[in-house]
């Protein structure tokens, strides 16, 4: 690898652009608390980064004793690692998969990593610009759809009795509330129930949980909206 001041400072540009470019995508992640947030993003990027270097610089072809040096190896090692990664962020929650989002996430930061090593900086820029639109302003987008059109919401309830959740299934049936998963278990005090549950619209929503909340020995601990991680 050249050892000259002006190719060392362009391989240091490409890997602070590569780290800053990676960490701008995975400061969205930290803002909405995904597991996989800035540091992440930020060292999937700069590794990216650097094994592409390697794979340009690090083995030059017209040293003796070796053949033509291939950059796309290294690169495609990268690509299907990075595959591994990304399925760690995907967790099966009750009948929803979530983490599908920050693993594309890191699929395209480890991308941006990749351009950014190659010195492709337009490519490198303009996919974090496009990912960061992917992420954010068509999130909001989605959610003011879903609820026009319904939204999947957790319910986390305590009852005293485990008769009690008869009345919570006359109710779901009632607001025609459609059921998409169940988990219970025992415990003190009576039994701990999650609930996820699929929306009609907001007036629903609201009169449904103000009815929840009023039936007899039914407690209900927290209602949070299901986001796609």
């Amino acid at each position: 690898m050249p050892t000259d001041p002006a190719f060392q400072l362009d391989v240091s540009l490409r890997m602070l652009a590569a780290a800053a470019l990676g960490a701008g995508l995975g400061l969205e992640r930290e803002i909405h608390g995904h597991p996989a947030g800035m540091r992440t993003h930020m060292l999937v990027a700069l590794g990216s980064a650097i094994f592409t270097i390697l794979s340009i610089y690090g083995f030059p072809a017209n040293t003796p004793g070796t053949t033509s040096s291939d950059p796309g190896r290294i690169a495609a090692q990268v690509v299907t690692g990075i595959g591994f990664l990304g399925a760690g962020a995907i967790v099966k929650y009750g009948a929803s998969i979530r983490g599908l989002t920050t693993a594309g996430s890191l699929w395209v930061v480890a991308a941006v990593g990749l351009a950014a090593g190659a010195g492709a900086f337009f490519v490198a820029v303009t996919g974090t610009v496009i990912g960061l639109v992917a992420l954010w302003p068509l999130h909001v987008i989605v959610q003011r759809l879903e609820l026009a059109g319904g939204k999947t919401v957790h319910i986390s309830l305590r009852l005293k009795k485990l008769d009690n959740f008869g009345a919570v299934s006359q109710l779901l049936l009632r607001e025609h509330i459609e059921v998409r998963s169940v988990q219970s278990q025992k415990g003190r005090t009576g039994h701990d129930m999650d609930l996820e549950v699929r929306m009609g619209n907001r007036d629903r929503y609201t009169t449904f949980l103000a009815d929840l909340e009023h039936l007899p020995g039914v407690e209900v601990e927290s209602v949070t909206q299901a986001e796609e991680a």
